[in-house]
């Protein structure tokens, strides 16, 4: 059939919060122009984030009832360790309450001042850790990724060629590598496998291990068996493990394709690395068999993992993301593409000319949207990724994005048009939208918190 229908039927209900154009004035500036501040009573389609904002199926709410709360060796730790273990491969594996936990414990084990760690592109909370403890985070985006405008296949990659040069140039302050698998912080794009085993190799010679963040692990499975070359006729589930053996460790938030709502997990092979992780995660998180979750978590996660690697769901969810992504190229509105796994990117500098970097687009595209139909997407352009001096001198980033972000299992297809025609609706009236300023920041993830002013 040429109608990709959901691959679910809906039990339950919630109601969305209708508001009116004057109360979303109110509440906005009340929010001090970041929409991160509004309360979700205020927003009628979120898409601020896809991170555990899913709907739980009901083999997963059956799941969460069979939660043995154990403090130390729970029956659905064994369940979560086994799942995990038959997707990855690896021999250690610790829960956590949710991805950053994990790079948090990662880069305080792993790191110090003066080191390096290159990835495809890292996105905010795993910059932030690495950089907390004085190591940098160093993009190496594929040149694909360049020209955000053509339909060019995994322009998540790692650039092999730099990658390369900074071993030789950088070897001794390099602790391990990391590719993001999708890679968020490039519009969602998926990294091929040949990139990721080439990567592994360029490593092996100089002994520096490799690390998966691979909390969108399964769409980026589903890209390689619909473009790479000879994996047509692979499983997800394979596919995954080929990933996974290509890499000594795996950071993961379970709240993407884990589609649960909290949670999250590291898996590595090396045992020193497991003994210096657990005893900081006993530390930080829990004990090393529940590491900060309910039993009844390490259940619902246990389940979703596999759920996320069923074939009809993963046809589904790209389905929804390329439904509003051709509609919005269809109007002539700018965007990443292809089309990323799990969210619509609006390329803002594009859609917002009059604007440069230092007016922050981003900003007011994601306010004027807010406005325009209580649609809530987020900023990915110079306040999450631009760089603050000393001296006040704003370093912009490399794109001025908008993300989109669809919530796994939540929206149909009329959520989607209504999206659309509020986005058609600022797009006509784009010139409107106004310079933005930050009045308030934090020195770490200022995004999420910082106040914002107009003009």
């Amino acid at each position: 059939m040429r109608t990709i229908i959901e691959p679910f039927r809906i039990k339950m209900t919630e109601a969305l919060p209708i508001t009116t154009r004057e109360n979303r004035e109110e509440r906005l500036k009340a929010a001090h122009y970041n929409v991160f501040l509004l309360d979700a009573e205020d927003i009628t389609i979120d898409l601020l984030t896809d991170s555990g904002t899913g709907a739980m199926s009901d083999r997963q709410w059956a799941a969460l009832m069979m939660g043995d709360e154990s403090y130390a060796g729970s029956r659905s730790w064994r369940r979560f360790e086994k799942t995990i273990r038959d997707i990855t491969g690896f021999k250690h594996i610790f829960p956590t309450h949710q991805g950053r936990a994990a790079e948090r414990i990662l880069a305080a084990t792993r790191l110090k001042p003066g080191d390096i760690v290159p990835n495809n592109s890292h996105f905010d909370t795993t910059r932030a850790n690495i950089e907390y403890v004085g190591a940098t985070a160093l993009d190496l985006p594929s040149p694909k990724a360049g020209d955000i405008h053509a339909e060019t296949r995994f322009k998540g990659d790692i650039d092999l060629a730099a990658l390369e040069r900074v071993i030789a140039r950088e070897r001794k302050a390099i602790p391990f590598c990391m590719i993001t698998a999708t890679n968020n912080t490039g519009g969602g794009q998926p990294v091929s496998l040949g990139n990721i085993r080439a990567a592994k190799a360029l490593l092996a010679k100089r002994g520096i291990p490799l690390v998966l963040d691979a909390c969108r692990f399964a769409e980026n499975a589903y890209f390689i068996k619909l473009w790479e070359e000879g994996y047509a006729d692979h499983s997800l589930i394979d596919i995954a493990r080929e990933m996974f053996s290509l890499c000594d460790g795996a950071t993961m938030s379970a709240k993407k394709d884990g589609l649960a709502n909290i949670g999250g997990f590291f898996a590595c092979n090396d045992d020193r690395w497991a003994e210096d992780f657990r005893n900081l995660l006993i530390l930080m998180e829990g004990f090393p068999t529940y590491g900060g979750l309910a039993g009844r978590d390490l259940e619902a996660i246990a389940v979703g993992l596999e759920e996320a690697l069923e074939e009809e769901y993963q046809r589904y969810r790209h389905a929804t993301v390329d439904y509003l992504a051709s509609r919005l190229i269809a109007r002539g509105v700018p965007i990443v593409r292809p089309a990323g796994g799990h969210a619509v990117f609006i390329d803002a500098a594009g859609f917002c000319p009059h604007l440069s970097a230092k007016d922050f687009p981003g900003v007011g595209l994601t306010a004027a949207l807010y406005l325009e139909g209580g649609v809530r997407g987020v900023e990915l352009g110079s306040v999450m990724f631009g760089r603050r001096a000393e001296d006040g001198t704003e370093t912009p980033a490399p794109r001025e994005l908008v993300r989109l972000a669809f919530p796994r299992r939540v929206y149909t297809q009329s959520h989607f048009d209504y999206v659309i025609e509020a986005i058609e609706n600022v797009f006509r009236e784009r010139a409107a939208i106004p310079p933005f300023r930050i009045v308030r920041q934090a020195p770490f993830l200022r995004h999420f918190t910082a106040h914002f002013a107009p003009g």
